[in-house]
């Protein structure tokens, strides 16, 4: 299943789960099921703005961005992190106000099975997302995806905290539990935020992509055919490699030209959607790259 396709997937899962949660608040008063509720309008944004941004990392290259709009969904999972950073802050707020004014908790039972329900929708989802996200290498995707399982995991401890709450009668346990899930999702934007921020100053390709590359070039190594200066980056979906690859001076173009089709295609087939860049180099000259001159 295509990243847009579970995404707007997410989007009907997010409004669904804010009816659920907002009326197991609405009955129960609890302000930790208010807090898990907060949570789901940040999925319901991130999920629209996820959509917005893969639909725009879709679009092909053109005279503007002629390395393509990948990088449009590290905007997504930063937009993501920023909206979660924002719903701690409402809900411990929140908490802080029912720890001045302690309120008794009511009909916990249809609360916490409105509770229940909504985290299997989510946790049922996010599991097929991570799946796809690591298929298809979307950031967006894995970035939802994490998100709907932190909202997953807040859930569970809401409800084990309102367990407690109805077998003890403490009811300070409830503004306690909402400030809880707030650090944790607090945790959560904060990771999602800096990915993304790694994302937008071109990171290397992955540790396991990089060696494919290596095992790759290495099958064409030989004594009068080297390879050096190798450079990743990745940016969404998309894989990208700078080679400079050295053979003999006495070689015609058309041969050498033949041999850098060849090993271009074995790159590509090796990583899927790997744009590679190989620069044909005489044995005997070596390009610097640097020179204190190049950094001014």
């Amino acid at each position: 299943m295509q990243a847009k396709t579970l995404l707007k997937l997410s989007v009907v899962a997010a409004i669904a789960t804010i009816v659920m949660k907002t009326g197991a608040w609405w009955i129960t008063g609890s302000v930790g099921l208010l807090s898990d509720a907060m949570e789901s309008f940040v999925n319901l944004a991130a999920a629209l703005f996820a959509v917005l941004m893969v639909t725009i990392a879709e679009r092909p290259a053109d005279a503007d961005h002629p390395f393509g709009h990948h990088k449009a969904e590290y905007f997504s999972s930063g937009f993501e992190g920023l909206l979660i950073v924002g719903a701690a802050g409402g809900i411990i707020w929140a908490a802080v106000q029912r720890f001045i004014e302690p309120q008794p908790l009511e009909q916990l039972g249809w609360g916490l099975a409105l509770s229940v329900a909504s985290s299997a929708v989510n946790g049922l989802l996010a599991w097929r997302m991570l799946v796809a996200s690591r298929e298809q290498r979307s950031i967006a995707l894995e970035a939802d995806a994490r998100h709907l399982f932190t909202d997953v995991w807040t859930s569970a401890g809401v409800v084990l905290g309102l367990l407690l709450v109805a077998a003890t009668g403490w009811l300070w346990l409830d503004p306690l539990l909402a400030i809880g899930v707030a650090l944790n999702i607090l945790y959560e934007g904060y990771r999602l935020a800096t990915r993304s921020v790694d994302g937008l100053m071109d990171t290397a390709v992955e540790p396991e992509v990089r060696s494919t590359i290596d095992r790759t070039l290495a099958q064409f190594a030989h004594p009068t055919i080297r390879f050096d200066h190798v450079v990743t980056r990745r940016a969404g979906q998309r894989r990208f490699v700078d080679v400079h690859m050295h053979m003999p001076a006495g070689w015609t173009l058309g041969r050498a030209a033949a041999l850098r089709t060849s090993v271009e295609q074995a790159l590509m087939s090796a990583v899927p959607g790997l744009r590679a860049t190989i620069q044909l180099l005489p044995t005997d000259v070596e390009a610097h790259f640097d020179d204190p001159k190049d950094l001014l």
